[in-house]
């Protein structure tokens, strides 16, 4: 467990020191905010906020997981990790590019950005595929309670899982600090629950770095937020995540660790699905004025309750500690 304290200590500080300069630059190549028109009113004095700050985020985890790599040369799954991450982190960007650009929040369409996830996802379970462990790699275990082998079927999950993921840290990205700090609590409970040995050596570092290049970009985004996050973090964090989770053999884990961000998720799924079902046996009327919630995803039904956003984010907070604390409590009984 000491490499995650150390790559949690050399991503912060490549991440948070940076930090102002980098700021000051996307300000004037005019990376800058574009609020949706379907946000909460008081969202438009966010309007113009320097925006693309998961690179922030992406540059201490990409020096930290180097220096391990150049280190440790026989260790090649933080970099296959940290691949996956840029991967996304490349939509993510290309998302934000062309919002910026348009001037509006219009940048790639849904089936465009899901297009490039599974491919990429894909890519990394060809990758699992090609260097699988018998008895290990396609096997999903919780400590001795349950362990099942799921054979060529883990991949496809596998594939679901990353892209699922991804979307859902994504989703949690609406208000300042949110899935900065969601994301570096699912980073450490991460790397309490992994399985110890040699290999988990470089699966540790990862999740520290992942979770101080986050708390690094805290520093810059706490509210009121100086940069926001962006799908360039968002998407990338969500994969990474979940890959961290497959080659850590903490899925099942995940699972109760990742619930925060998959009700937020669900927020919005049952919030459309409900809609449409209501559109179209009620009309559109009628689904307008009976949504199940006021705003989705879930953070913005809480902000339409009147619940300020400092609140909303530190209970958002306080939730996924206690996902992961029961969790890994549970985990630490069934070893």
């Amino acid at each position: 467990m000491e490499s995650a304290l150390v790559g949690f200590v050399v991503s912060f500080a490549v991440s948070a020191l940076p930090g102002g300069w980098i700021i000051r630059l996307l300000q004037r190549v005019g990376a800058r905010q574009t609020v949706s028109e379907d946000a909460p009113v008081q969202h438009a004095a966010k309007q113009g906020t320097p925006t693309m700050g998961g690179l922030l985020i992406l540059l201490g985890l990409t020096v930290t997981t180097l220096g391990y790599a150049a280190v440790n040369p026989g260790r090649v799954e933080p970099l296959a990790l940290l691949s996956l991450t840029l991967a996304f982190g490349a939509i993510g960007f290309l998302d934000d590019y062309l919002k910026t650009t348009r001037g509006k929040n219009l940048g790639l369409t849904s089936r465009q950005k899901l297009a490039m996830q599974i491919v990429f996802a894909a890519g990394f379970m060809v990758w699992l595929r090609l260097t699988a462990i018998p008895d290990r790699t396609t096997q999903i275990a919780f400590g001795s309670w349950l362990a099942l082998d799921f054979g060529a079927v883990y991949y496809l999950l596998g594939v679901l899982f990353i892209a699922g993921m991804s979307n859902a840290i994504n989703l949690a990205d609406g208000l300042d600090g949110l899935a900065g700090g969601i994301s570096t609590l699912l980073a450490l409970a991460l790397a309490a629950a992994i399985r110890g040995g040699t290999e988990a050596q470089g699966m540790w570092l990862f999740a520290g770095a992942v979770s101080g290049g986050c708390a690094g970009f805290l520093w810059y985004n706490a509210h009121p937020a100086q940069v926001f996050m962006g799908d360039t973090g968002a998407l990338a964090l969500g994969a990474g995540l979940a890959g961290l989770a497959m080659l850590g053999k903490a899925e099942a884990a995940a699972q109760g660790i990742f619930l925060v961000p998959y009700a937020v998720a669900l927020s919005v799924v049952i919030q459309v699905t409900a809609f449409k079902y209501r559109r179209r046996r009620y009309g559109l009327e009628y689904a307008k004025t009976h949504r199940v919630f006021r705003r989705t995803p879930l953070h913005h039904h809480f902000e339409e309750l009147g619940w300020k956003e400092t609140k909303i984010v530190l209970r958002f907070w306080l939730a996924t500690a206690l996902c992961a604390a029961v969790t890994l409590a549970i985990l630490r009984m069934a070893r």
